[in-house]
């Protein structure tokens, strides 16, 4: 199963997709709350998911689709080179994490090991994760839950919490006491210190605030 919200990244992985034996893409979707919905619905073996999508991101999909299929295998394939993200997407039981800088054989190569029970992540991030781990600094990120990066993430967006609420239906109070726990966690005071060290830890990029 596909899940990404441009419809021809989608067809440009089918038709790599399809090309191989023993492959076949039985179901797609364009945001995180329809790949849970179809996802129970096809039952695919394997699922490869974006992460960065309206509404409920990849994270959170990730969360939802494991939460309700604890044996479901899912192959993350994302611009992000943040190992923040690639820890996240683990920590919610991705089984892999392949950004789309890689060539296409590393996405199936990824594939093949993620199939055969293993952990797969593209040289790239392997090398973002080990570089993480011996930093000074160790990401404070990697202190957050799943669901409270993906609060995180909604909130860098600039969504109020009433949005992040009614998005992952959740109460308003359930919304505005996480994003207290987050700032705690993260030993920040307000929203501009969350964007800096957003920033700083690569969860955004520069670009990204360019309104």
């Amino acid at each position: 199963m596909l899940v990404d919200d441009h419809a021809i990244v989608r067809e440009g992985y089918r038709s790599l997709l399809q090309k191989q034996d023993r492959l076949r893409v039985v179901a797609e979707a364009g945001n995180g709350a329809d790949a849970y919905r179809v996802y129970k619905e096809a039952r695919p073996d394997l699922v490869i998911m974006d992460l960065s999508m309206p509404g409920i991101g990849g994270v959170e999909a990730i969360r939802r689709i494991r939460q309700w299929d604890k044996s479901a295998r899912v192959l993350v394939f994302t611009m992000h080179q943040s190992a923040a993200y690639a820890v996240q997407a683990i920590k919610a039981g991705a089984r892999g994490f392949v950004t789309k800088s890689n060539p296409p054989d590393a996405l199936l190569r990824a594939i093949t090991e993620v199939m055969a029970g293993r952990i797969a992540l593209s040289p790239d991030i392997d090398h973002e994760l080990a570089i993480n781990r011996l930093a000074d600094e160790p990401s404070a990120i990697d202190a957050l839950s799943p669901r409270e990066f993906e609060i995180l993430r909604m909130l860098l967006a600039e969504k109020s919490v009433d949005e992040i609420a009614n998005t992952l239906h959740i109460s308003v109070k359930t919304a505005a006491n996480t994003r207290y726990q987050i700032r705690t966690k993260l030993g920040v005071a307000s929203d501009i210190e969350l964007v800096r060290l957003a920033l700083r830890q690569r969860i955004i990029a520069a670009e990204d605030m360019g309104g």
